[in-house]
């Protein structure tokens, strides 16, 4: 298990399609993993509008219920699609041939993309495309340039541009990203949408973290009590040597 995650971790690295790449400044995000209903609804965007061309192999959607608080009868409303089961991992439903061919590469499995990358910039990824007529999808990405992957949430987002500035040397740089075309979410919309889907990448990355969570607080109060008896042992054993 181990390995395949160490491999899916590189791979997410090496994969022309992948995340990985690019640069620039990145937006802070703010995640709370005790959110449950923001993960919830990152959980639902990630089904909706990631898992048509990636997949999350190392998640189950039973591991939903357990940890987020998705009953049965949400999750295979909202979360299963095409035959899949409370059981089943997130597996992509499409050929890996033919997304080489439309992509040039497999798009990468994103079970471990968010500690691959770092939440602010998956964060400030997502919201950085722009139009630009050269790239074979028609958009670009500000901190991901020649990205190969296709602006997926544009109806959401709607249709930015680049405001280039060039400086005395005449290089050219992004100062910022300008609409063009309204989307159906407005930008402070879109931002909260984003935050949930990174928040949920977030959380698949170790699902774990929920149960240290949940066992940290009895771990302090056992080591306070703890703390307390070895120091009556200590002037129980100690009080004859003076």
């Amino acid at each position: 298990m181990m390995r395949k995650i160490l491999f899916a971790l590189l791979f997410s690295f090496a994969a022309p399609f992948s995340w990985a790449g690019g640069g620039g400044e990145l937006d802070s995000v703010d995640i709370d993993l005790r959110d449950r209903e923001a993960l919830q609804r990152g959980a639902e965007a990630f089904v909706q509008y990631c898992l048509n061309c990636h997949s999350a192999a190392y998640m189950r959607y039973s591991r939903l219920m357990q940890d987020l608080g998705i009953d049965e009868a949400r999750l295979k409303e909202r979360l299963l699609f095409a035959g899949d089961k409370p059981g089943d991992t997130m597996k992509v439903a499409m050929d890996p041939k033919r997304a080489k061919a439309w992509f040039g590469t497999a798009p990468p499995d994103l079970s471990v993309i968010a500690r691959a990358r770092g939440e602010d910039w998956l964060y400030t990824y997502l919201r950085s495309f722009y139009l630009d007529p050269e790239r074979p999808w028609g958009v670009n990405n500000r901190i991901f340039k020649d990205v190969g992957m296709p602006h997926v949430l544009w109806r959401l987002q709607g249709l930015y541009r680049p405001v280039i500035e060039t400086d005395e040397n005449g290089h050219e740089r992004i100062i910022r990203l300008e609409q063009v075309e309204a989307g159906l979410l407005s930008p402070e919309e879109y931002d909260a949408f984003v935050r949930d889907l990174v928040a949920y990448l977030v959380y698949m990355g170790e699902p774990a973290q929920f149960q240290r969570m949940q066992l940290g607080p009895w771990v302090l109060l056992y080591l306070f009590v703890l703390l307390g008896v070895l120091y009556v042992l200590k002037k129980e054993y100690w009080k004859d040597v003076h």
